[in-house]
């Protein structure tokens, strides 16, 4: 096993920090099924990602995008308010008679 280190993979990315974000995205990709780009060797996920990085073997502008359009808020993705239903049983509307404290905390029945 080849010893990776982070001065080898700093040469391909600004800095520590961006060489994490993109060595987590990439761990996620080998993860979900994406084939090594250099030998396994037995090594874990995290291990292969940072060797591809410092061979060069991945696009680290690939694995930006992939990172900023996976942390992105797709509007289909959404969840619409209106498709959750209030559970049965949830009388807060029933309680609350509209009183509100000076704080502006709404005071129910049981706290008068």
């Amino acid at each position: 096993m080849a010893r990776v280190t982070v001065e080898d993979c700093l040469q391909q990315v600004d800095n520590q920090y961006d060489l994490v974000i993109l060595a987590k995205e990439r761990t996620l990709q080998l993860g979900v099924g994406d084939a090594p780009q250099v030998p396994v060797d037995n090594d874990k996920r995290t291990v292969l990602a940072l060797r591809e990085i410092a061979e060069k073997k991945v696009a680290v502008k690939d694995l930006e995008e992939s990172t900023i359009d996976r942390m992105r808020d797709h509007p289909d993705d959404a969840v619409e308010q209106e498709d959750f239903d209030s559970p049965d049983g949830d009388s807060f509307e029933d309680l609350y008679q509209g009183e509100v404290s000076k704080s502006g905390q709404a005071i129910l029945p049981s706290k008068r």
